[in-house]
């Protein structure tokens, strides 16, 4: 130092001029017989890191000031402290004065008199950095503010102390912490005068004071004015860009660096791989990675961890494993980079080998492998792997910690075992874990996602320090179940405790409104976004596409992307399979392939769910051969694509080629589930195939362990009913494991209007009508089949009993596309522009059917009128007006392609087969349940309507 005050001079602590001095905050630490204190380091030794506490200070020889000092256990008061302070002044001989100020330090700050310990520490104690950090922690640990810090510092400067570079280069670290604006840029003035601010290491405390508290430019600028450089600076220039988010210019003060001759320390190398890692600068880190091998850095264990992560992150495994496989020596640090570089690229079969290897080679996991290991198997969907994961752990004598036990609740939220994730909350409870807010977000999640929002409330009520994730949370669970009274509730209180809601809260208000069908709500919330200052993204339009094209509002799903392109903003993999899903809705062919050519030229179709959306949107559009072609095409196939693909031939009635498919599925080792065999049993139903309907009901629970649900037992009572076995799926019925609801019945009732059944068609009619009062299909299914069997007075009583539950048919409609326009035919709605020109070509048409054998199916008309009229009122059918209006308009070869919102008659079928053969032309019509492709006048469904 300039100028330093010996111990034995230091006139400043007399009882009248004592700052900060805090008789109150005495604090419970005593000392015992002689408080111990830390070696000291000279200033040209290394730095040292033990803390001042004298619960960890090291014993060390007592000289005489010492010893006089501990002849008292412990001071009373303060006052006996200054006492004390004094006598040693007097008495003192120059003994080991830095051990008698660090004495006299925890005894002020024990007493609270934290300006008193400070002014020692400034004055008359020998430090260095290392033990200021020391000081500062056991300062903070019995209550000091920093603040009170700069304050004697300033102090002592107007009475003339003088402190060297050293000092002045804490001081600047603390004005760093506390961000000290201007306290900071005084001392920077102070060192500009006395002409200290030459030395590197007030440089780098400067650089590092201004690009926290001033910002990286003025950083920089300190650094632009140094003519010579040394390898300090230099390293600490490219760590302060770092530190503030400049990637390119800390990469470019890198390069610099090493035209310069300066050389990188390793911690810089560190930070510039975890850049590289973090911002996907593969090129850069291989530059980086090319200096360490060049200086022979490699050994360093901590810059080779780096490399593994930094290529992992940038999804280069085999680079990490080279890496990894290339290390002399490997910690644990370097196995659990390793196998967390393979858990985030979802390589988990290599985790496991690696653990197993790590084990062989005598290395012991920690709780981070597991942890590695437990992720690992959640975020690459193996949500059963998680739990057993868990258990082999604890069995180890791990015990589970946050991050653990956040893994496995979102595991167990995916496999919806409530009683599991009960337990995990006993075991966080238990094991004072609910202090993480992750955790408890995560709680909050699964008991949202179990349908219990009781719990998920009390959950969330019991969290200190909730983020907006634990907020945003809750509000989608109320929003997502239709409460928006109590969602927009928990908005406000969210924003009474400061908590302004971020783009997520808003977007599960809108995903909430959109799913219940609430758009105009929707549109709303997108409106109070902009009013908020926030900008609605693709997820708030996605949202709303996706809802409405869910609720089949199909209309309004075009128009939201047409808007939400208005506003620049460009759709994502999500939104592309939304659209996707509106046009096989609408069986949009045309407008699905613009789409499919968008995806291609976005570079979304390699995306898996965009290619499930296109495999979809073709089925339902008529194009079978497409979606298979875009099924073979891709190259990741997920479940999904599986399942609707084998979708896609059960609704064309193709069940020989959908259990190929499902036997080339189980070849490739890809597990079916529930979805899979609802696929595959509409299959078997729409074809017939009886046998083969039995053999895979009956190998879901034996050979894939999946319990049949109340879709998979629809199928088989339809499957069984259509093929002409009434009398077994009456039978099938009466020995389920589960209730019948409204779809087993409604498959009876309709496999009895086939086959003229009425004696189960009563039964299963008298259950529907307390199930669905509402629904007219019901009803008209009974209607049709009394009026089969000229039942008429039947016919007016279930018409009675629709008026009286005050049950309307829904309209009747087909539409057909003819270039981009769609042309609607309903049988109740204002009738088409050239209705006359269409039944003109109609008659002629059924003209030339008949010469080659067509003969109206009358029984398909259930009113009570002359055979003539029956005949009048078969050519009014939709379906036959939309297909003869493509033939009239569409001149081309091209298939016509029909949308029917309800199942196809048998007369209607009959002459569609028979338009096919007398055109030429292929035909597909989409009815309310399935596809039917015509060609040369047979059907893909082989006749199997219903």
């Amino acid at each position: 130092m300039a100028k330093l005050y010996p111990i034995q001079h230091l006139h400043l602590f007399n009882s009248n001029t004592t700052l900060h001095q805090n008789p109150h905050c005495h604090h419970q630490k005593h000392f015992t017989s002689s408080p111990t204190s830390l070696a000291l380091a000279t200033t040209d030794a290394p730095l040292q890191t033990t803390p001042l506490s004298n619960s960890s200070l090291q014993p060390f020889p007592l000289t005489s000031d010492i010893c006089f000092l501990n002849e008292t256990n412990e001071f009373g008061s303060l006052d006996s402290v200054k006492l004390k302070h004094a006598q040693m002044i007097k008495m003192s001989k120059n003994g080991d004065s830095d051990t008698i100020a660090k004495i006299l330090m925890l005894y002020y700050l024990e007493f609270g008199d934290f300006g008193s310990a400070v002014k020692i520490f400034f004055v008359d104690f020998l430090k260095n950095y290392t033990e200021w950090s020391s000081f500062l922690k056991e300062y903070e640990s019995f209550g000091g503010k920093v603040h009170q810090i700069l304050e004697v510092f300033s102090e002592l400067n107007s009475k003339g102390v003088m402190f060297d570079s050293r000092v002045l280069t804490m001081v600047l670290k603390i004005c760093t912490s506390a961000m000290a604006f201007w306290e900071g840029a005084e001392v920077h003035a102070s060192l500009i005068k006395r002409g200290l601010d030459f030395d590197a290491y007030v440089k780098c405390a400067l650089m590092n004071f201004y690009g926290r508290c001033w910002g990286v430019g003025s950083a920089n600028e300190i650094f632009n004015e140094v003519s010579i450089r040394e390898d300090l600076l230099w390293n600490e220039a490219v760590l302060v860009n770092l530190r503030n988010d400049q990637w390119a210019k800390a990469f470019e003060l890198f390069r610099e660096l090493q035209f310069s001759f300066a050389r990188a320390y390793s911690r810089t190398i560190v930070k510039l791989l975890q850049a590289c890692g973090k911002v996907g600068a593969l090129n850069e880190g291989k530059q980086i990675h090319g200096y360490v091998l060049k200086f022979a850095m490699d050994s360093n264990l901590l810059i080779s961890n780096s490399l593994i992560s930094m290529y992992s992150r940038n999804s280069k495994l085999g680079l990490a494993r080279t890496v990894f496989y290339s290390m002399k020596d490997r910690d644990l640090s370097s196995w659990n980079s390793m196998i967390s570089s393979y858990t985030a690229l979802g390589c988990a079969k290599d985790a496991w080998d690696l653990f197993n290897q790590m084990d062989s080679s005598n290395v012991k996991p920690d709780i981070i492998t597991w942890n590695c290991l437990l992720s690992c198997n959640f975020l690459h969907g193996s949500h059963t792997e998680t739990l057993t994961v868990l258990h082999r752990m604890q069995s180890l004598g791990f015990r589970p910690n946050a991050s653990s036990v956040s893994s496995v609740l979102q595991a167990v939220t995916e496999l919806e075992y409530l009683k599991y994730g009960e337990e995990i909350h006993g075991y966080i409870i238990r094991n004072g874990l609910d202090y993480d807010v992750y955790v408890g977000t995560s709680l909050i999640d699964m008991y949202v996602k179990n349908d219990c929002l009781d719990s998920a409330r009390k959950t969330f009520d019991n969290v200190k320090n909730r983020n907006v994730v634990a907020w945003n949370s809750l509000i989608s669970g109320y929003s997502f179940k239709g409460l928006f009274d109590d969602a927009k509730m928990l908005l406000n209180q969210m924003k009474e405790e400061g908590i302004e809601p971020d783009l997520v809260t808003w977007n599960s208000l809108v995903t909430g409104y959109s799913i219940w069908g609430q758009n105009k709500e929707a549109l709303a919330v997108i409106n109070q976004i902009k009013d908020s200052g926030l900008d609605p993204n693709v997820v708030s339009w996605t949202s709303l596409i996706s809802g409405s094209s869910q609720n089949e509002n199909y209309r309004e799903s075009f128009e939201f992307f047409i808007q939400m392109q208005r506003e620049g903003i460009k759709p994502n993999s999500a939104t592309i399979s939304s659209l996707l899903r509106t046009c096989g809705g609408l069986g949009l062919l045309p407008k699905g392939k613009e789409i499919h050519c968008f995806s291609i030229k976005s570079y979304f179709i390699e995306d898996a769910y965009i290619v499930t959306a296109l495999i979809d949107m073709y089925s339902k559009s008529g194009n079978l051969k497409s979606a298979e072609v875009v099924f073979r095409k891709s190259v990741n196939k997920i479940l999904a694509s599986w399942n609707c693909m084998i979708m896609g031939f059960a609704i064309y009635g193709h069940g020989k080629e959908a259990i190929s498919l499902f036997d080339e599925m189980c070849g490739a080792d890809i597990q079916p589930d529930d979805i899979t065999f609802t696929a595959l049993l509409s299959a078997c139903k729409n074809s017939g195939l009886v046998d083969e309907g039995w053999k895979y009901f009956d190998c879901m629970s034996t050979d894939y362990s999946i319990m049949p649900t109340i879709e998979h037992y629809s199928c088989m009572v339809d499957l069984l009913g259509k093929a002409g076995y009434i009398d077994e799926a009456w039978d099938f019925i009466q020995t389920m494991p589960i209730k019948p609801d409204a779809t087993i019945w409604g498959a009876l009732l309709g496999s009895c209007r086939v086959h003229r059944n009425l004696e189960f068609a009563k039964i299963a009619a008298k259950k529907l009508f307390k199930l669905e009062p509402h629904n007219p299909a019901n009803y008209v299914l009974l209607i049709n089949l009394y009026a089969m069997s000229n039942r008429w007075e039947d016919v007016e009583r279930v018409k009675d009993l629709m008026n009286d539950a005050g049950v309307k048919n829904g309209a009747v409609w087909s539409w057909v596309q003819i270039d981009q326009i769609v042309h609607v035919f309903s049988a109740e709605g204002k009738p088409h522009p050239e209705e006359g020109k269409i039944y003109f070509e109609l008659y002629q048409l059924v003209s030339e059917m008949k010469k080659l054998g067509y003969v109206p199916d009358i029984n398909c008309i259930h009113q009570n009128i002359d055979e003539v009229e029956k005949e009048k009122v078969l050519l009014s059918h939709t379906e036959k007006l939309a297909i003869t209006y493509g033939l009239m308009k569409m001149k081309s070869t091209a298939p016509i392609r029909v949308i029917k919102n309800t199942r196809v008659c048998s007369d209607c079928h009959t002459a569609v087969k028979y338009t096919s053969l007398v055109r030429g032309r292929e035909i597909f019509l989409r009815d309310g349940l399935r596809f039917h492709h015509f060609r040369e006048g047979k059907c893909s469904c082989n006749d199997c309507l219903q």
